[in-house]
């Protein structure tokens, strides 16, 4: 029987970044808004406690958009799209509403106004996620992917002076990786004034390095499994020695690997609702662990719903 020695730590801030929380409230306001069926392309974020509570209100999800019927109404994720999604969207005469969080926006932006200027731009990111998938619409003709510094090696640039952007949810540490990989090979290269890396998903990585200094045998982060700053936490624990688990609820806790900690921490990746994290801690203190919140800092960021939808009552 576990006794106050062993403990639980929380780190805080966890859970639901600003563009994470303003997806979840167009889809609210927007059921209540829409007469007839509510179609959103992909999920709208990267957890499936999320989507299948949105599925069981009525919203219909769909990879792409001729599951749409003509003129319904269709909410783009908070991961972006490209410009050739919006204008089929357009053809159809589809009635869209853009979850597209505003830090992916931003990265958009600047793909756009590099290419324009003629300069080739790497986006450092994963290959297939749906970030990523908008972001190389923005300029299929002009931008090159790397995952790692050996993409960067094989990487041949058609003009000087190339310019970087990043996916939103990577890794703080292993993104300066491949940066100084791409400065060391192109000398030119520049990229934004401050990083495209999503606010939230660094304040929650140095959560993960605080609860590692503080001797954490375990990490827990709470995340579905195609949640990229869900895994990104995983790593940066693992980076640093200490075995981490990536679970969706407490029906995945890995009860043998923590069988024999004494100091387990808990963390939430940006997509993940507080409500499975605190039915984790529930269970721990079932079991008479002691409960630790770990303020790491605060944060207070907050997104404005699209123009259309302000005023409106979810």
């Amino acid at each position: 029987m576990p006794t106050a020695e062993h403990t639980l730590i929380v780190a805080s801030p966890r859970g639901f970044c600003a563009g994470v929380e303003r997806a979840i409230d167009i889809v609210n306001h927007m059921l209540d808004a829409t007469d007839g069926p509510l179609y959103v392309r992909k999920e709208i974020v990267h957890n499936q406690a999320v989507v299948e509570d949105f599925r069981a209100r009525g919203v219909i999800f769909v990879d792409e958009l001729d599951e749409v019927p003509a003129d319904a109404t269709v909410i783009f994720s908070a991961h972006g799209v490209s410009p050739a999604t919006r204008e089929e969207a357009r053809q159809r005469n589809l009635s869209v509403v853009d979850a597209t969080c505003p830090l992916v926006t931003k990265v958009h932006k600047q793909v756009v106004h590099k290419s324009e200027e003629g300069r080739d731009v790497v986006l450092i990111g994963h290959r297939g996620h749906d970030e990523v998938v908008g972001t190389m619409g923005e300029a299929p003709d002009s931008i090159s992917l790397v995952t790692n510094v050996q993409d960067v090696e094989d990487l041949v640039l058609s003009h000087d002076a190339p310019y970087y952007v990043t996916q939103t949810t990577l890794s703080v540490d292993q993104t300066a990786e491949i940066v100084f990989a791409l400065k060391s090979k192109f000398p030119d290269l520049t990229g934004p004034s401050k990083s495209d890396i999503c606010y939230a998903t660094q304040n929650r990585q140095d959560g993960v390095k605080e609860l590692v200094r503080m001797g954490i045998e375990y990490l827990l982060v709470v995340g579905s499994q195609n949640s990229s700053n869900s895994r990104r936490l995983c790593e940066v624990a693992q980076k640093d020695g200490v075995p981490a688990a990536l679970i969706e609820s407490v029906d995945e806790l890995p009860v043998e690997e923590l069988a024999s900690k004494t100091s387990v921490g808990l963390t939430a990746g940006a997509s993940a609702p507080e409500y499975l994290v605190q039915g984790i801690i529930s269970h721990f203190r079932s079991k008479d662990w002691s409960i630790e919140e770990h303020v790491v800092m605060d944060e207070d960021t907050r997104f404005e719903l699209p123009s259309i939808l302000r005023g409106r009552k979810a």
